[in-house]
């Protein structure tokens, strides 16, 4: 049986499956862990990191930051460089402009499947969360509102039953969140429209108007791309 450090302690580890399993769900925790921090703000963009900084931080051993830290250097939220060590990445402009121009053509597409489609209990779920949105832009709860605004068109994808494109838009609006956050905090405004936004895409959609919800969800979509893109939003972010 052998032993890794954590936090100064030699901890047993269990051999066998047993403990190949342990240390892939601490893996998958320091994945999670520092995922939620750097999308938090806690890790800025630009910030320059070490394997023992945030080891000691999450209070886990060097192995599995190790494995998250090449874990998010793939999805895009790390470099890692032999000079520089571990930097926080930011999204450039170009990426913010790929990531509108996919949601472009997947977004209009699942519309189209949907409209008229909508089961009830589908219906209730899309009421449930733009009621939840317009409590949530009323109490200014920033957090909750960027979460709601993700969860009303991750719940499209879904309901369209295609896993990959629930996958697709995962793995974009997890990237996008902290410029979306940025952005929002400094004009508060746009949480309210974005709201108007997704009842009217919802309104349609709910009608079976699939043309009309179409064309608002453009609106929508050219619209954050416009006050995401805006000059006094983009600061240093690199090109």
């Amino acid at each position: 049986m052998s032993a890794e450090v954590n936090n100064g302690r030699d901890v047993p580890l269990v051999s066998g499956t047993a403990g190949s399993a342990a240390r892939s769900l601490l893996k998958d925790r320091a994945y999670v862990e520092l995922k939620r921090q750097i999308l938090g703000g806690a890790f800025a963009p630009g910030a320059f990191l070490s394997e023992r900084q945030i080891a000691g931080q999450l209070a886990m051993s060097k192995t599995p930051i190790r494995a998250a830290v090449g874990r998010l250097e793939a999805e895009g939220f790390l470099t890692i460089s032999p000079q520089q060590g571990i930097v926080v990445r930011d999204l450039s402009i170009h990426e913010i402009a790929d990531q509108f121009e996919i949601r472009a053509a997947l977004e209009p597409f699942v519309l189209r499947h949907l409209a008229g489609r909508l089961t009830r209990e589908q219906t209730t779920r899309l009421q449930l969360n733009l009621n939840q949105q317009k409590a949530s832009v009323r109490r200014q709860e920033t957090e909750c509102i960027i979460e709601l605004d993700t969860g009303f068109h991750m719940m499209l994808c879904e309901f369209h039953g295609n896993r990959e494109m629930v996958r697709v838009m995962e793995q974009l609006r997890a990237k996008i969140h902290r410029v979306i956050l940025r952005v929002n905090n400094q004009n508060p405004n746009r949480f309210l429209q974005s709201y108007e936004e997704h009842r009217r895409i919802a309104d349609a959609l709910i009608a079976g108007d699939a043309e009309e919800a179409v064309r608002q969800m453009m609106a929508h979509l050219e619209y954050g791309k416009h006050s995401l893109l805006s000059p006094r939003h983009l600061g240093t972010r690199e090109i």
